[in-house]
């Protein structure tokens, strides 16, 4: 654990991981599996400064995070910019899909994560 690090944020990270929704279970499987790039490696439910990202490439600072139906609401949207432009400031990239795009079509958000991470996006 970096020292820096909140033990309760990994321990809420940890217990994520296990408690994974189907989107994420699905898109976590495609990254492992799907996304053959070089250098490229995802960690999920990953503690990066107060926030918990669904899933995290370190080596090309990109962040997919994963969104239910509870983003939608207007309070939700205000917190998710707030927190997407807190983890760009520190130089991540983030990139969102809804429950239902994943569902729909993992190829398609797999794109766009090949995309951002290859500096096409």
């Amino acid at each position: 654990m970096r020292e820096d690090e909140d033990p309760r944020l990994r321990a809420r990270a940890k217990a994520m991981r296990r408690e994974m929704t189907e989107p994420e279970r699905r898109l976590w499987w495609a990254l492992r599996h799907r996304l053959a790039l070089s250098g490229t490696h995802f960690r999920r439910q990953v503690v990066i400064g107060r926030a918990i990202v669904d899933f995290a490439c370190v080596a090309s600072k990109t962040i997919v995070e994963v969104d239910g139906n509870q983003h939608g609401a207007d309070r939700a949207l205000a917190y998710d910019a707030q927190r997407t432009a807190s983890l760009q400031a520190a130089g991540w990239r983030v990139l969102r899909f809804s429950n239902a795009q994943v569902m729909r079509d993992d190829d398609e958000a797999l794109e766009t994560i090949r995309a951002a991470i290859e500096g096409k996006l």
